[in-house]
């Protein structure tokens, strides 16, 4: 069968077309000068052409943190149609800061621009998106122009899935069969699917049957460093790779996630360590970092002062820490506990039991001594404010403005294999757990989810988190 589609690649071009057409028709019907044509209007501002394109790139991205890019909600049209009116409410803001912008050059009527950009677009996305390219995409998957799916594991995830794919399948996934290690080569394990082979042959079948996509189906009572070497292995073989697992509960709960027919589909992207996306990122962090010194340096002073007539002892609370593939380095905060002589080491040992436990689910994820937090310390934690020297690490570069937290040696000490995993990447300021997780989530999950931003890393998914941030510090959620 021949391979469907890129979808998201088809949706996201007719998007920007359509935010383009829209944008330069408004500008030009509303322009304050009206013996120009419109070739004539925009080659004598042509500054214009360069703002509408950067206008049009953040509505991309709010589209795509409403969904509009994952084939469930594509595929369902009363879902497409509030996710779609969702994101052109959140874009209004955009829209009108660039109205404004024209307007200070006196080239459009500003207050009319919104109105017209929406008359325009609206019915152009209505029609194309949920209804014309909808029908297409389920044409061609009725066609045969599918996409050959093998599952890695026989977890329980998915069986449903493929069973749920032989007799239900709009969204153009051909199951062609399993690779399991436990199964004999040729097994059959659920209908006519049978095992194809195991871990092993997986660049041999992936040819042979001319694979597009891995899905990784393993139950929860797998062992974890397992299931993260078969993912790992897995993205070393030029194929999409998914996963569907019981595993990761805590990263669909939390994170607007893919869905195969009501089953939930994690998506690993094997190039975050693309030299490319990593010099980015750290050209981003340097600059931000600087920006955010700046901007916030009134707020640092205060919190410095006030710091230091809380209680004696120094602003700033140096620690080492574990950085990128286990090399230690300083970490700063601001001071907000008082201090002690030697570690704490009734805390250490209940890190290390909170740790060890695993999986409990509900339990707060930080062990704090509450009786040596002072009155200044306790409203820093709570609003995270007590973590912005960590831009100065950021500048040194120990660390990332997002990615995992850095963690203390004697954790790194008690880490399994898988969970070192977490330190593949530079740590960082704030990341998914902050964000999605905080106090609320147990050891294990914190991990996982660290695991899930390793392998989906991109400059969009640190600017979601950056922004979202705010908000978590703002409204002290899950902190403590």
């Amino acid at each position: 069968m021949q391979k469907l589609l890129n979808y998201k690649g088809v949706y996201s071009i007719v998007d920007t077309i359509i935010l383009t057409f829209s944008f330069f028709l408004s500008v030009y019907f509303l322009r304050n000068d009206f013996s120009k044509s419109i070739i004539e209007f925009y080659s004598n501002h042509p500054f214009v052409i360069p703002l509408i394109f950067l206008v049009v790139s953040f509505i991309i991205l709010v589209f795509q943190y409403n969904g509009l890019y994952m084939i469930d909600v594509i595929l369902k049209r009363t879902n497409h149609f509030a996710a779609l009116l969702k994101a052109v409410y959140f874009s209004a803001l955009t829209i009108v800061l660039f109205s404004m912008a024209l307007d200070f050059y006196s080239l459009t009527d500003s207050r009319l621009l919104i109105f017209m950009f929406l008359l325009i677009s609206i019915p152009l996305f209505i029609s194309i998106r949920v209804f014309l390219l909808r029908q297409f995409y389920i044409e061609l998957s009725k066609a045969g122009l599918k996409k050959n799916v093998l599952i890695v594991g026989d977890g329980e995830a998915g069986k449903l899935l493929a069973t749920k794919l032989i007799y239900e399948n709009p969204i153009g996934l051909n199951v062609v069969g399993f690779v399991n290690d436990q199964k004999k080569i040729g097994e059959f394990i659920i209908n006519d699917l049978r095992n194809f082979g195991h871990l092993s042959n997986l660049p041999y079948l992936i040819k042979e049957l001319k694979i597009d996509e891995l899905i990784v189906a393993m139950d929860e009572d797998e062992d974890y460093n397992k299931v993260f070497s078969t993912i790992d292995y897995c993205k070393t073989l030029g194929v999409k790779v998914s996963i569907t697992s019981e595993i990761f509960d805590v990263i669909s709960e939390r994170i607007k996630t893919e869905k195969y027919i009501d089953i939930p589909v994690i998506s690993v992207d094997p190039k975050y360590n693309d030299s490319f996306t990593l010099t980015l990122k750290r050209f981003f962090d340097i600059a931000f970092a600087i920006i955010g010194l700046i901007l916030l340096s009134p707020v640092m002073i205060t919190i410095a002062v006030l710091v230091k007539l809380s209680s004696p002892g120094p602003v700033l609370y140096k620690q080492k820490r574990i950085g990128l593939y286990g090399r230690e380095f300083d970490f700063y905060k601001f001071r907000s506990m008082r201090p002690v002589d030697g570690e704490d080491e009734e805390r250490k040992k209940k890190m290390i039991e909170f740790m060890k436990k695993g999986q409990t689910g509900g339990k707060d994820l930080k062990v704090v001594n509450e009786d040596r937090i002072t009155w200044i310390g306790r409203f820093i934690r709570k609003t995270s404010l007590d973590e912005l020297p960590q831009l100065i690490n950021v500048i040194k570069g120990d660390m990332s403005l997002v990615g995992p937290r850095p963690c203390l040696p004697y954790e790194f000490e008690n880490y399994t294999e898988w969970q070192k995993r977490r330190v593949n990447v530079m740590p960082g300021c704030t990341g998914v757990w902050q964000v999605w997780g905080r106090s609320q989530v147990s050891f294990d999950d914190s991990v996982v989810m660290d695991i899930y931003y390793i392998n989906n890393m991109s400059p969009w998914l640190d600017l979601q988190l950056i922004f979202q941030t705010i908000p978590v510090m703002l409204f002290s959620r899950g902190a403590r």
